[in-house]
This record gives C-alpha cells, sequence and structure tokens, in this order.
C-alpha cells in the first residue's frame, strides 16, 4: 500500500511579502492561480489513482488553511488524515510520526512517499514512473532518495553524488550528500554526470524506516514514540485530525532527516528523477512560469514596461508601471512593496529576517488573514480605530468571545447575520442593517445562511491588537 506523507512547513522567507509566517510559502499561490499545496495534494492523488489515505504534516495553525485547499482540490477522493505539530522540529520528527501513525493503522509493510508541500513538479508521468521505481526498491528494504538529473549548474541546491549502479534503469548507492555549493563547483557536479539535484522526497517501507531510525537515532525515535502515545486522534468532518502533544514534542531533536538518516544508513539509494522540478525557492524560480515578453519583461497583474528589460512584476491589485529599469523583481501587496535586483533575489530573506526581528505585522500576516469560519481583511486603521471587512463561510460561527478594550459596529451588506450579544439571546441582522457590541460584552456572529455573509466591522478603544480576545466556548477548537 503506497500512502503518501505531505510536509507542509517552512516559513518561504525569500519569498516575501507574499509568503508570510501566518500565509507560508505551501499556501501561496503561482501564477497559474493555484497553491503549492493544492498542486502537491493533486499529484498525491493522481499516484493513488482511486481512493488511498494521504497523510499531512503540518502545524496545527495550518490545519484549516489545508483543508481548504484540498477541498479545492477534491479532498472527498480520499480520506486525509493530518498530523498537526504545534511547532517545527524539522523533517526527522514529523516523517518519523507519520511512520509511526502509519504502522498503527496500516502496519509494517505500508510504502510511504515523502513528498515536500512548497515543491512544483510539471511532468507527472515522469513522477509516476520514478515512484514506481521508487516503490519497487522500497519493497526490497531500500531508504529511496529522488535525485533530479540536473539541467544548470545550480548553488541553490543540494546535491546526491551518485555510487555503485543497483539497477539497468539508473538507480545507484549514494555515496555521499552534500550542501549547497558555490557556481564552481556545482559546474564541476553537473559536467562529472555523476551528481543529482537533492530533491527532499523519499519513499520507504514502515519497518525499514523505524528499524534504521532505531539503530542511527534511538533517542529520537524513543522521544517521538512517547509524543505519539501522548497526542489522542479524532475523526473530524471525514479526515483524522492528531495534535501532537506541546510539552513532549518540543523535547524531540530539531533535525533534518538527511542529518538524522540518509547521511548514515547504508540502505540508502538514489534513483533518478527525470520531471521537470523546482522547489520555488525565490522569485527569480516564480518569474520563470510567466511568460515574457519581447524585452524580457513578465508580469503577474497589470504591468506596463517603457524602455525596461528583464524586470518580474507581481501585483495583484494595482498597475505597476516601470520606465527605464532592468533586471528588477516588483511584488506589490496590500501592506508592502518589495523592490529588489534580480541577482539578489536570495537576500529577499534579510527584509524578512528584519521585519521578524522588529515584530512587524508584516512578518506575520496579511491584510487578508484566513480563520477556520472564513476571511477578514483589514480596510484602513489609525488611531483608535480600525476598520474590517469579514467574510463568514455558510453554516460557520465565530467563537463566543469578549474583548476587553474595544467596541464594534457591524454592518451587514451581503447575506444574513445571527448575532450572539451579551447573554440576551440571539437576534438575525439582515442586509443593510446594523448592531452594536460593547467592550466586556459576550458575543458571537453566525451566518445561518447559503452563502457567505460579509459584514463592514468599525473597531474603536485604546487597544485594537487581535490579542485583545477572550473565548468561551469554539467550535474548532482553538484556545478558550
Amino acid at each position: 500500500m503506497l500512502i503518501p506523507v505531505i510536509l507542509s512547513g517552512g516559513a518561504g522567507t525569500r519569498l516575501w511579502p507574499v509568503s508570510r509566517e501566518g500565509h507560508p510559502k505551501p499556501f501561496m499561490a503561482l501564477p497559474d492561480g493555484q497553491s503549492l499545496l493544492g498542486k502537491t495534494y493533486r499529484r498525491a492523488a493522481d499516484l493513488l489513482d482511486g481512493w488511498g489515505d494521504i497523510v499531512t504534516v503540518t502545524n496545527r495553525e495550518y490545519y484549516f488553511q489545508s483543508k481548504d485547499h484540498f477541498r479545492d482540490a477534491h479532498l472527498g477522493r480520499h480520506r486525509g488524515h493530518f498530523l498537526l505539530e504545534p511547532t517545527g522540529r524539522n523533517t526527522a520528527p514529523a516523517i518519523a510520526a507519520a511512520a509511526l501513525s502509519l504502522q498503527a493503522l496500516h502496519g509494517d509493510d505500508a510504502i510511504m512517499l515523502v513528498m515536500p508541500a512548497d515543491h512544483l513538479i510539471v511532468n507527472v508521468d515522469a513522477l509516476k514512473d520514478a515512484v514506481e521505481h521508487a516503490v519497487t526498491l522500497a519493497r526490497c528494504g531500500h531508504l529511496v532518495t529522488f535525485g533530479v538529473v540536473p539541467s544548470a549548474p545550480e548553488t541553490g541546491f543540494g546535491y546526491i553524488e551518485a555510487g555503485t549502479p543497483l539497477d539497468d534503469k539508473g538507480a545507484a548507492s549514494v555515496r555521499r550528500f552534500v550542501e549547497k555549493p558555490d557556481l564552481q563547483t556545482a559546474t564541476h557536479y553537473v559536467e562529472s554526470g555523476n551528481f543529482l539535484w537533492n530533491s527532499g522526497m523519499f519513499c520507504f517501507s514502515v519497518a525499514t524506516l523505524l528499524a534504521e531510525l532505531q539503530t542511527h537515532a534511538p533517542d529520537l525515535l524513543e522521544q517521538t514514540q512517547t509524543c505519539m502515545a501522548a497526542s489522542a486522534a479524532v475523526e473530524n468532518a471525514g479526515s483524522v485530525q492528531q495534535e501532537l502533544s506541546p510539552a513532549l514534542f518540543g523535547e524531540i531533536m530539531d533535525i533534518s532527516i538527511d542529518y538524522a538518516l540518509m547521511e548514515r544508513s547504508d540502505k540508502v539509494v538514489v534513483v533518478p528523477a527525470r520531471f521537470d522540478w523546482s522547489d520555488i525557492g525565490s522569485w527569480g524560480a516564480v518569474a520563470a512560469l510567466v511568460p515574457a515578453d519581447a524585452q524580457n519583461n513578465r508580469a503577474v497583474g497589470e504591468a506596463i514596461f517603457i524602455d525596461s528589460h528583464n524586470n518580474f512584476v507581481q501585483s495583484d491589485n494595482r498597475l505597476v508601471a516601470t520606465v527605464g529599469v532592468d533586471d528588477l523583481i516588483i511584488v506589490d501587496t496590500a501592506d508592502a512593496v518589495l523592490v529588489a535586483h534580480a541577482d539578489r533575489a536570495q537576500d529577499v530573506r534579510r527584509v524578512a529576517r528584519q521585519l521578524k526581528d522588529k515584530e512587524h505585522e508584516a512578518y506575520r500576516l496579511h491584510r487578508t488573514v484566513s480563520r477556520p469560519w472564513g476571511t477578514y481583511t483589514v480596510l484602513e486603521e489609525g488611531p483608535r480605530f480600525k476598520i474590517k471587512r469579514i467574510v463568514v463561510k455558510p453554516g460557520a460561527k465565530l467563537s463566543l468571545q469578549m474583548h476587553h478594550h474595544r467596541n464594534e459596529h457591524w454592518v451587514v451588506v451581503e447575506g444574513m447575520a445571527k448575532v450572539t450579544n451579551n447573554g440576551t439571546g440571539t437576534h438575525l441582522v439582515a442586509k443593510n442593517e446594523s448592531t452594536f457590541i460593547a467592550a466586556g460584552h459576550k458575543h458571537r456572529l453566525e451566518n445561518p445562511g447559503v452563502i457567505d455573509l460579509v459584514i463592514i466591522e468599525v473597531q474603536s478603544g485604546e487597544y485594537l491588537g487581535e490579542d485583545d480576545i477572550v473565548r468561551f466556548e469554539d467550535q474548532y477548537g482553538r484556545t478558550v
């Protein structure tokens, strides 16, 4: 039985300002409108060719976003199994937890296909061929890694040096894993014909993986086993949801599967993958997905280029015009604009790092923020006021909550609102009607209808931070 395991994490700081802490790289839409996570799910579903389980390991804060993206990709065809991390501990604990979960559900013979959520693969037929090859080797007790046949000397990828050939399809033992090289070294690797890009994809049986972890990383395995034993799984809307114990998961070693196991085991083999692959590791990689004009300018959104060459512009809402500039990356969002030289695309992470150090909101959230019940968009804010557009999905409801420092005025612009206010029962607020929520009042907003509920919320008060909230009830399991 083949079971895809999607690893959905990472900050994606090189893709700021679109990728942020609350909306990281797997959730960002590519130029075709699909997210990387959605594309990865579709690939996993295609490999199963019917019904089957798909495991996703992600942060608990991204659970509802993940379900929304999977729903867009027709999650109903397959059973989703979510392992929810309280914090990121790198790939080794995530893969070990997935293996222990699958051992309990499907036994030692289950074959795991580990897939990063934030990579792009174009040729699905070539992927299927590589996976079939890997599954055959995994059933023979190998730990299989996928090495992408390099098309150019890239300095942003790790490499795998192939060793002794194993079959006539190109599989080989692994001589060594090497870190991201400089350009001269990368050129030598590609010219030698014996090095492959490290894709971060793996295939192995549950039994082989756990046995090798017991040999090479016994402490990590024991810690993960203890954590899994204390982490209950529950059925939730057609999927299995297992929140990993915050206290116990935080004690597990923070280490990648490459360092913990793949560089130590003698059972590791590499399968050459001849599909078009990208880790979408910079804005340059995103730009490469967009057709160029005669001056090699590329745009997602509306842009005008005058006497400009080799530029990339992404803008969702505003027209961007350039005059007499070359080799720029320009990314415009509602609250931040990035302007970078194309040769410095990798250094965008330094901007994100500074914003994080300053605890700037533009590191964490967009103006539009996803919640389990829908979205909110900050339209305007200033001293003592904030204006939001709130969209509540049909049948959804916010938590029963209270704010210490702010009053809220709600105006319904679409749909029908069901409002609870200060324990006085519920009442309906129709389109073009309004209601008022005073500071200190328990309240709840619900959408009893079959279309989206849209309201404009005007907040006023001394403090308007999102952390001014006390939850009394919440159907989504958030902190009460």
